[in-house]
């Protein structure tokens, strides 16, 4: 019924950037929250920022200062923009979306992408 897909993924250097895109798709009514987790080798998979579809933003501490996150409504796309990276934060990062459907108002459900790669080399 949705579709989430994140491009944007790749290999950097330690200090470079990277931009994350997640593009959501099906039978959406709207999307209450987006955001981005990610799931480091051998880790559980953590929260990295979520923003409202008022764009109220929420950080992870370990990202505060260097990653942004951003939505286009219109679009009903998620970005993040990664700066500053570090070793660190190689992960696959997955998208995930709060969505309200066409066919069932009043109740919104949870999907994700099927994750991307960011390896971050020292």
């Amino acid at each position: 019924q949705v579709q989430l897909v994140e491009s944007g993924g790749g290999l950097v250097q330690a200090g470079g950037s990277l931009r994350l895109s997640c593009a959501a798709s099906g039978s959406i009514f709207s999307i209450n929250a987006m955001g981005w987790y990610r799931q480091p080798p051998g880790k559980q998979r953590e929260l990295v920022a979520t923003i409202t579809s008022g764009s109220r933003k929420n950080y992870a501490d370990s990202v505060k200062g260097r990653f942004t996150i951003s939505r286009d409504n219109a679009k009903n796309t998620v970005y993040l923009q990664m700066n500053s990276l570090k070793p660190e934060d190689t992960a696959v990062y997955y998208c995930r979306g709060w969505v309200v459907l066409t066919t069932i108002h009043g109740i919104e459900y949870s999907y994700w992408g099927q994750g991307t790669q960011v390896t971050v080399s020292s």
